[in-house]
């Protein structure tokens, strides 16, 4: 049963559902209902019709949008930003320094993609369309953006996950959004009772030490919301930062055991979804569970990033 989006975070913050991959709570896209109006991640060009019809259901037009925030410039998190930006004639695309001249012009990233989906690409990603320079604001490093009278969101530099990541701070909630900075979020655990979250390891820019910087200063910050690329909302960070903190040692850890047995990233997969499936049956999480399918990918995932990372060494 398809759950029922768009849902209301707080009296100002909504949540779309994108369908990533065809799955439901996979990626999240934001709206803040401000002045100006505001959109935090897009997801891929297949989620568009579902950020088209959460806005719709939630009483927005196309034309009142102002901000389309990126976190990052991965396609799963920014690749339908082309494809919303032709209908939304009065939004600005806000970008990390870094990814600012990739979502100009995609050939790199749609080259990426394709050699890492093959023959999924054109059903998972496509169209993937460049963004006039006129467009973008680029954001960094202490920047803020004014979106409300009483609302001014601040930027935060936080590699770890990839080096054109930023993460965004809201004052008015005293949450943070984290992209993938901080990890995964298994929405589909929660209604059994169980908080799951990993770190994201992916390629080609995946740095522990970096990672491990961001997570302490976003726990410095004393946040009281971390509002996930994948997926929603979580009012408990302190479980979030012990969680992901101890899960990114395991990961390290277990890749370097692999690395030195000069094994592939396929048998770090194997290892990393044991652990968490282990880690999950002791709470009584059974083996044909759904949220397994997103755990297998992710791991496959995550272990080629451990392994890239290691071979850069």
């Amino acid at each position: 049963m398809e759950k029922e989006y768009p849902v209301k975070l707080n009296d100002r913050m909504y949540l779309i559902d994108g369908y990533d991959l065809g799955v439901a709570e996979r990626t999240g896209i934001y709206v803040i209902d401000e002045e100006e109006l505001t959109i935090v991640e897009t997801g891929p060009s297949p989620s568009i019709k579902h950020i088209k019809q959460g806005l719709e259901t939630l009483g927005f037009t196309l034309d009142q949008v102002k901000y389309i925030i990126v976190t990052h410039i991965h396609l799963d998190h920014a690749g339908g930003t082309g494809l919303l930006l032709q209908e939304c004639p009065n939004a600005t695309v806000v970008v990390h320094p870094k990814g600012a001249r990739h979502i100009a012009n995609p050939e790199r990233l749609i080259a990426g993609a394709k050699a890492v989906y093959g023959d999924k690409f054109e059903s998972l990603f496509d169209p993937i369309l460049p963004i006039a320079e006129d467009r973008l604001l680029i954001k960094g490093e202490g920047d803020v953006l004014k979106i409300g009278p009483a609302c001014t969101l601040q930027f935060l530099d936080t590699p770890g996950h990839a080096k054109h990541h930023f993460s965004i701070y809201d004052p008015v909630s005293n949450g943070i959004f984290t992209g993938d900075t901080i990890g995964v979020r298994y929405k589909q655990l929660v209604a059994d009772g169980i908080d799951l979250f990993l770190p994201s390891t992916s390629p080609n820019q995946f740095d522990p030490t970096a990672m491990v910087q961001a997570i302490d200063r976003i726990q410095d910050m004393n946040v009281e919301f971390i509002y996930f690329g994948h997926f929603g909302m979580t009012d408990k960070p302190k479980e979030v930062f012990r969680q992901v903190s101890k899960w990114l040692v395991v990961f390290v850890e277990e890749a370097k055991a692999v690395y030195a047995e000069e094994r592939g990233y396929e048998e770090l997969a194997k290892r990393l979804q044991t652990h968490v499936r282990n880690h999950l049956s002791e709470q009584g999480v059974p083996d044909n569970h759904e949220v397994y399918g997103l755990i297998k990918l992710d791991m496959e995932v995550s272990a080629m990033g451990l392994i890239d990372y290691l071979s850069k060494e």
